[in-house]
């Protein structure tokens, strides 16, 4: 590998987690079906791609043959079994960028303010129930 192409899912840019939903991804599975595939619930592979928890030895090996990469690269980012995420393949200009930026800044705000809405229900109905 050239020391000019990022490595994009090797260990210094990428969790296990990140690789596996880019492998995923890019098997074009959601993750309900890699949990039905794999014979786990759906929370266990989410738990995976937000790196809150590993597969065991069994369930890597069947993983790394479902998305059709290594174990080695799935642990470690090591190998080339994926380099280039897809988006990154497209030249994009940065005003499309930062207009992608804002729009998911403002999701996430929207997000926040929601949650917090819900948290405030939540402390109603408890104090309401202890009462």
């Amino acid at each position: 590998m050239s020391e000019d192409v990022i490595d994009w899912y090797g260990p210094d840019m990428a969790t296990f987690g990140d690789r596996v939903a880019a492998a995923r991804e890019a098997a074009d599975m959601t993750q309900a079906q890699m949990a039905r595939r794999l014979g786990v619930k759906k929370a266990t592979v989410i738990g995976w791609e937000q790196d809150l928890s590993e597969p065991r030895a069994n369930k890597l090996s069947m993983l790394s043959g479902l998305l059709n990469v290594s174990m080695r690269w799935l642990l470690t980012g090591e190998g080339d079994d994926m380099l280039v995420p897809a988006e990154a393949d497209a030249p994009q200009d940065f005003s499309e960028v930062l207009k992608e930026l804002r729009s998911m800044r403002e999701t996430m705000r929207q997000q926040a303010e929601r949650a917090a809405l819900l948290e405030k229900k939540l402390r109603k109905l408890i104090e309401s129930g202890a009462q």
